[in-house]
This record gives C-alpha cells, structure tokens and sequence, in this order.
C-alpha cells in the first residue's frame, strides 16, 4: 500500500509544479485536467501526510521508551503519547485503504430510478407504488427533489412503471445499490381466504448523463411522435404532443408524454435516453469485472433478485449481504438509511479485498 501511496504523493507533487507552469495556465482544458486530478488527490495526499507525522511521533516516543536514563515523567508522558500514536496510526491506515479504492465516476450524479411491475398483476402494481412512496421518502429524508418524469398507471392505484428524477447530493453513490429485483410476500385487500402472494418489480438506477458521458449521434436515433392519451384513454390530445425516441445501435426505446409541449417531451426523452445508454455502458463494464468479484453489489442487473419484503412477518431481507431486518413498515416509510450503509459498507469491503489492500 505504502509504495502506491507514496507513487500518489509523487504525482501530486508533479501536479502542483504543472498548475503552476505558464504554459498549462494559458491551455484551459489541460489546466481543468489536471486540476481536476490534483484535487482528487488532495485528500489521500493529506492524509498520507498525516500518517507520515503520527508514524515519527510514534517512533520518537518509543525511543524514550527503550532509553532506560529517561526521567519516569517523561518516561510516561511517552508511554501515553505511543499508545494514543498507534490508535491514531491504525485509523489513518483503514481511512488510506478506503481512499484509495478507485472512485465511481457517476457517484455525485442525479439519477433516474425506474420500477417497473413484474409478475403478480395488480398486486405487483400496487407493489411498484409503494416502492415509488418509499423511495420518495427516503429522498424527502435526504433533504433531495423529486419529481416524476413519466408514469403507467393501472386501475387499481398502483403502476406498471414509474420513472422518478431524484436530485441530490451523491443520490447515485447511496442508490445505485437499489438496482435489481424486489419481491414482496403479502395478503393482498382481495385476498378472502388470507393466502399470501408473491409478486414482484424491478428497479433500475440510472445516473443523470450528460453528452460529456454519452455521445449520441444523429443519425443514430430515431424520433416518432404521436397522439398522448391517459389510463383507458382519458385526457386524450387533440395534437402529436408525445414523443417516442428510439437509439438504434442500442434498440433502447423511451417516452415521453406528461408534458403538453411536444419540445418539452422531447428534451425529457432525450436525457432519458442518455441516461439509458449509460446505465448500459456500465452494466457491460460490471459484467466484464463479474468473474473477478463473486458478488456485484450494485451491479446494476435487473435480473437479480436483491431483496424480499415479507409484510406478514415485517421483515425484509437483502440477499446479498444475508442482512434480516424486521422494521418493513419503518423501511416502506423511507427510512432506508441503515440498510444502504450496511451494503455500502459490504462493497467497500469487497473492493478492498479485490484491491489487495484487506
């Protein structure tokens, strides 16, 4: 660890000399460059240094210590000053480990969260609204903004699908971990007999993109419009105001109809698209690293089951942590603060190990 720390402290070194060369100055986009990477570094940096400075006071107050003229008062004073040294040392060290763990790019990202109703009909619906209030909640929580971007409602109260825009501070680096699938064992209102169903929803967390992120060209989408209408035809337009953007290479589709503008639609389509593309890019990005780590937390595939909410019994369990909770009705009010950081703190520890740095 120490030789890649000290590599780090080198190469800020070298930044520090480079951002303060005229030439780099007067080049704007390798000045942000290598700002940008300067600043990143920073903290390792500070904190190696700090390392640097308990490790000499630990040694100097262990060469008291093996003095065996020193005066017992300072013979003391040392033996404190060693103690509090080494704790100090060891926390410095798990803070460097977890600093140097490669950064999420998209962690300071907005993001886009869709779920979609599953198998289990109108129960899965219902499912899939309560998911949306939950994490709604948890945003309201968070001091973030919601908003709705795009909604299938069913008869019944619930959703076939609900595309939520959360903004706030890191949202991708707690949420992203929400991504997969989510069962929910319950008796639905319906239910005369009281059996328990099984239904289910998937969700997908999506980091708000930009063209910087993803660069769509042209002649690589497609865009349709057409009459928008509500739930059995309701509230139907009387102009081609929704918009359906297809990108080809990709055959990822998306719609937007909840704005009366058709430019309005447009533009929310088309960062969902981008945004699309990019929850892509990275699901092959994880699936090319998947043999490497024997569980992808936030992986992103919709296709894993996560988590099972059992109302009966109020409890929820995260599969891939074996994490059994049985607060489901505080969870569902969007207190999903002690879960996220258990499974945060799972990853870290996983990246660690894939890093060498456990």
């Amino acid at each position: 660890m120490f030789d890649i720390l000290n590599g780090v402290w080198e190469r800020y070194e070298q930044l520090g000399k480079l951002l303060s060369d005229p030439i780099v100055i007067a080049d704007r986009e390798n000045y942000q460059k290598y700002a940008k990477e300067h600043s990143e570094k920073t903290p390792i940096v500070e904190k190696y240094l700090e390392w640097k400075s308990l490790r000499t006071r630990y040694l100097e107050a262990k060469e008291i210590l093996s003095d065996s003229s020193a005066d017992k008062d300072l013979t003391e004073l040392a033996r404190l000053d060693l103690e509090e040294a080494a704790s100090a040392i060891s926390e410095a060290e798990e803070r460097l480990k977890v600093l140097l763990i490669a950064k999420d790019p998209y962690d300071d990202k907005n993001i886009y969260l869709e779920i979609r109703a599953g198998t289990g009909g109108d129960e899965a619906s219902l499912f899939a609204a309560d998911l949306y209030r939950m994490y709604t909640r948890y945003a309201e929580l968070e001091g973030w903004k919601t908003e709705l971007v795009g909604c299938n409602e069913t008869g019944v109260g619930g959703y076939r699908e609900a595309i939520l825009l959360v903004k706030g501070n890191r949202a991708y680096s707690r949420l992203k971990y929400e991504a997969g699938g989510h069962r929910v064992q319950r008796i639905p209102e319906t239910e005369a007999s009281g059996r328990i169903h099984t239904s289910a929803c998937t969700v997908a967390v999506m980091p708000e993109a930009d063209e910087v992120d993803v660069h769509i060209e042209p002649k690589d989408i497609r865009v349709d419009v057409y009459r928008s209408g509500g739930a059995g035809g309701q509230h139907i337009n009387t102009t081609d105001s929704a918009v359906r953007i297809t990108h080809i290479p990709t055959n990822i589709v998306v719609t937007c109809q909840d704005e009366r503008s058709q430019i309005k639609n447009k533009e929310r389509a088309m960062k969902l698209l981008l945004a699309k593309i990019l929850e892509d890019k990275i699901a092959r990005q994880n699936s090319e690293r998947a043999d490497s780590r024997k569980l992808q937390v936030g992986s992103g595939d919709r296709s894993e089951r996560i988590r099972t909410y059992n109302f009966p019994q109020n409890r929820l369990t995260d599969h891939r942590i074996n994490l059994t909770v049985y607060n489901l009705d505080r969870v569902m009010e969007g207190e999903l603060g002690e879960i996220l950081s258990e499974i945060m703190a799972f990853d870290q520890a996983e990246k660690l190990k894939e890093a060498g740095l456990s």
